[in-house]
């Protein structure tokens, strides 16, 4: 194509998207068209990736295509296995892609959409796209260490050290939480257990297939799962409606628990070709499509958005949870703006199946990209709703009450309009007995993904599209959970390898078992306490997911300025530098609000004083009484571990800073721990293309 009419077609997508944003920031007072934020999303992702993530991994990353990655050159067959780029792309944006882009964009909705939104847009371009990236290709060059090694290697033993252990922990708390959301969303659903379950030998089928029948024929195999999958899908429907089938997945929490458990450990010690990679390539399937599928529906229906741009809730007093818009937005939307869960995996299981260094801006920059394009479709699912039906939906019943008719009261006094009536009805197009209070995000997800799919596609089946919803759920989030497992398990390899060099080895039998039993364990505890807490469990493990989530990010960002310090690279170090010092502020400043807010709705240690106080004076509801103490221990337990991850945060920091400082004065430092060139013998078509 001609240069000039390539150089006008971006121009052209530049002033598109300035119009898109700017119409979205701007406007006040009526309803928005969704295909607003589709538009601004599709031309910001455009623009960032051809000339932003192409000028990071020419000029500051500076990828060799030639040099040999770490899959190619300990190739084990088990943990380090070349593999084709689209099979990477699938199985990092599946382990990549949890409840984060989906639950944090319903919750924080209630500050109405254009904080969220311009927080997943910038932040995504700027910082976490950024992240996964540049930590992809420092850990390619590092023979796929983790984040937590390479802090080790790279900036010094207090530092490095004290982002091992704070690496280890943030990760078990994000992993429990992943499965207390997956455990809610298959509770008692025969079609989601169902469907989920049926992934699993799927997986495995399809690994068999291209490791041993026919080795690299990734379109048959991916065309033998795809069907496989969607037969999973149309089987789920039929068990759910078979009496005797159903019974078999209709499980209470506790046992989807162990289950979810053990896959987690048989994740960890399994090839990772035999399950874990093929079964999250096939999760994307199902992602990308549901993706795809809503953004068509709303391209047909172009629905407005009936959630104002902003809510009277950026105070602090809003009914879904407690805190003012800032700092709060930030850390209730995570994984669609910038994660640092993202960077485990970018520095655990992604680069030790990298084929060729060039396919790291398509995996580490496009993936997040595309993880935050799920987040603004959460977004937008999420306020086509009515405000009322919103609010009815995720309010919990100690704001709004028990009763349906005190809730509708309580929700209209705050201007937006609903009926018991109106929410009866949708429970009954939903096929369910009540939709309120049904907090956490995911129902009312499903409820604004369902709405939008019968409005396009047919009413009637508006029950169908509710619970194929709730399932996608389930399977988007349980793939990042497996993932998470087995890097759990390298982060903890890394750090015993520090003390005995067999126990580092990734490969080494006892050390996989010793590994992955500690990490299951460690992450089935905060499950088991999540999933007996009768508030739901993610309402007290949310906040500390968000901050230690956003934490981790700031470690991430840290270890990348300081080796592109060290790499002669000062004059780019503000491209990692500037996202580090914002996820500082943020984190830092949600912190102090979760420790020492008065709020008993912000602060971990004021809600345990005042349950603590009303137990004691006898004022606490009959039903509260007997699991007060344990919901008094997990308040102190949040403070107490975010007091922990604050101090492990600054730690890395100051010792970051005071490495550059002696660098750039001609001090002697740490010696990169970058591999040696090792030219690429790799040729095979089915690896590099």
């Amino acid at each position: 194509m001609n240069k000039n009419i390539k150089t006008m077609l971006w121009v052209a997508v530049a002033l598109l998207g300035a119009f898109a944003v700017a119409g979205i920031a701007l406007n006040r007072g009526e309803s928005i068209n969704a295909l607003w934020l589709i538009t601004a999303a599709v031309c910001v992702y455009a623009i960032a990736y051809r000339f932003y993530a192409a000028w990071i991994a020419a000029k500051v990353l500076v990828i060799d295509e030639t040099r040999a990655t770490p899959a190619e050159r300990l190739d084990n067959g088990r943990d380090f296995v070349p593999t084709n780029k689209w099979v990477v792309f699938g199985h990092h944006f599946a382990a990549i892609a949890g409840p984060g882009p989906l639950i944090g964009p319903t919750l924080a909705a209630q500050f109405g959409y254009l904080p969220g939104t311009l927080w997943i847009l910038i932040g995504a371009v700027l910082g976490g796209a950024v992240q996964d990236m540049v930590t992809l290709f420092f850990s390619t060059r590092r023979n796929g260490r983790s984040l937590g090694q390479m802090a080790r290697d790279e900036i010094g033993v207090v530092g490095g050290s004290a982002a091992l252990i704070g690496t280890f922990l943030i990760m078990i708390i994000l992993i429990a939480v992943l499965g207390l959301v997956v455990v809610n969303a298959m509770k008692h659903s025969p079609w989601a257990t169902s469907t989920v379950a049926a992934t699993i030998p799927i997986a495995m089928i399809v690994g068999v297939y291209m490791r041993n029948i026919r080795p690299g024929r990734v379109l048959e195999a991916s065309i033998i799962g795809v069907v496989l999958l969607l037969l999973s899908v149309g089987l789920g429907g039929w068990v759910d409606h078979h009496e005797t089938l159903r019974s078999l997945f209709d499980h209470d929490g506790l046992p989807l628990a162990y289950g979810i458990i053990l896959y987690g450990f048989a994740a960890a010690v399994l090839p990772v070709w035999l399950l874990l990679a093929p079964r999250d390539y096939l999760s994307t399937f199902m992602k990308l499509g549901t993706i795809m599928l809503l953004a068509i529906a709303i391209v047909i229906l172009r629905p407005d958005m009936h959630m104002p741009a902003v809510t009277q809730f950026v105070d602090g007093t809003g009914p879904i949870f407690g805190g003012k818009l800032f700092p709060f937005v930030f850390i209730t939307i995570a994984c669609g703006a910038i994660s640092g869960f993202h960077a485990l995996i970018a520095s655990g299981t992604t680069p030790k199946l990298l084929g060729n260094e060039r396919d790291i801006r398509m995996i580490g920059y496009g993936g997040m990209l595309l993880e935050s394009f799920v987040a603004i479709m959460a977004m937008i699912a999420a306020t086509v709703l009515e405000p009322g039906v919103f609010f009815a939906i995720n309010s919990p019943t100690g704001v709004v009450g028990k009763e349906a008719v005190d809730a509708i009261a309580k929700i209209n006094s705050w201007g937006f309009a609903v009926t018991v009536e109106q929410m009866q009805q949708l429970a009954n197009d939903m096929g369910e007995s009540t939709l309120f209070s049904r907090t956490g995000g995911a129902p009312s997800l499903a409820v604004g993904m369902a709405s939008i799919f019968g409005s396009a596609f047919g009413k009637e089946l508006l029950a169908l599209w509710y619970h194929f919803a709730i399932m996608f759920e389930a399977i988007f989030i349980l793939t990042t959970l497996d993932a998470g497992t087995r890097v759990g398990r390298f982060m903890l390899q890394d750090l015993l390898g520090n003390f005995n060099k067999k126990l580092g080895e990734t490969s080494y039998t006892p050390s996989v078992i010793l590994t992955s039993s500690i990490v299951v364990a460690g992450w089935g505890y905060f499950l088991y306490i999540g999933v007996i807490d009768p508030n739901g469990g993610v309402n007290i493990l949310w906040p500390l997911f968000g901050i230690a989530n956003q934490m981790l990010a700031a470690i991430a960002l840290c270890v990348a300025t300081g080796i592109l310090v060290k790499s002669g690279k000062l004059r780019y170090a503000w491209v990692t530098g500037l996202p580090l010092v914002w996820l500082v502020t943020i984190t830092t400043s949600a912190a102090y609000e979760k420790i020492f807010s008065a709020d008993v709705r912000v602060g971990f240690f004021a809600a345990a004083n005042d349950m603590a106080a009303k137990l004691a004076a006898g004022t606490l509801p009959a039903d509260k009484v007997s699991v007060a103490p344990q919901l008094i221990f997990n308040q102190h337990l949040d403070a107490y571990l975010t007091m922990f991850f604050v101090v492990v945060l600054w730690v890395v920091i100051l010792d970051m800073v005071r490495l550059c400082l002696r660098y750039l004065s001609g001090k002697p430092v740490l010696q990169l721990s970058e591999v040696p060139h090792e030219p690429s013998r790799l040729v095979e078509n089915w690896v590099r293309d």
